[in-house]
């Protein structure tokens, strides 16, 4: 399987919206998500139903995928993520790419860590996330036991699959792909 490259937080949004210069300009990713895509969407697509909707990521976008889905339950029925990062308050790609967007002050950051979040606000559904555990950031990064941790406190079902040989790649993600597709499309169901 191949390799991955190291990964910068220069040019990454850690889908937030920052705050801080230069970023607070441009760097508005949380609300490109949640408020202009769905519109776009809306008027683009005939039979969107956005009122079922699932959201789903990697890496970084997996981060985004579930900080998302625990901010706005409303609006999204299921979340799913492939070797998100899960505590960036506590990891160096967090810290280096939250305190450019976010400032020092690191009680602001909580709202951009999926597992303060569920600690904070829990999540009414389950949460699916693959992660390969050939992957070059998982110890130091990605850290999935956290996510493991923070669903058992607020009671929430995790299945965290640990894939063999899986490094952070996207053949990873093209291999399990079909499952989060069939996965979100089971909970997003209309019933009746």
């Amino acid at each position: 399987m191949p390799r991955t490259s190291t990964i910068s937080a220069r040019g990454q949004g850690f889908y937030v919206n920052a705050t801080q210069q230069p970023w607070a300009k441009n760097y508005r990713m949380y609300a490109y998500i949640v408020e202009e895509l769905p519109k776009l969407i809306a008027a683009e697509v005939d039979t969107a139903d956005l009122s079922r909707q699932g959201i789903f990521g990697h890496s970084m976008g997996g981060h985004g995928a579930l900080t998302i889905a625990l901010k706005n339950p409303g609006t999204y029925g299921s979340v799913s993520a492939f070797a998100p990062i899960v505590a960036p308050t506590e990891v160096p790609w967090g810290h280096k790419a939250l305190g450019r967007y976010l400032g020092d002050d690191r009680t602001r950051w909580s709202d951009y860590d999926a597992c303060a979040l569920l600690r904070a606000r829990g999540w009414s559904g389950d949460i699916l996330v693959d992660q390969g555990d050939a992957d070059d950031f998982l110890r130091e990064q990605l850290q999935p036991e956290r996510l493991q941790e923070a669903c058992n406190d607020a009671g929430v079902d995790l299945q965290l699959r640990m894939q063999p040989g899986y490094d952070h790649s996207y053949y990873f993600i093209s291999s399990f792909m079909r499952d989060h597709v069939a996965w979100h499309a089971q909970r997003l169901k209309k019933s009746g």
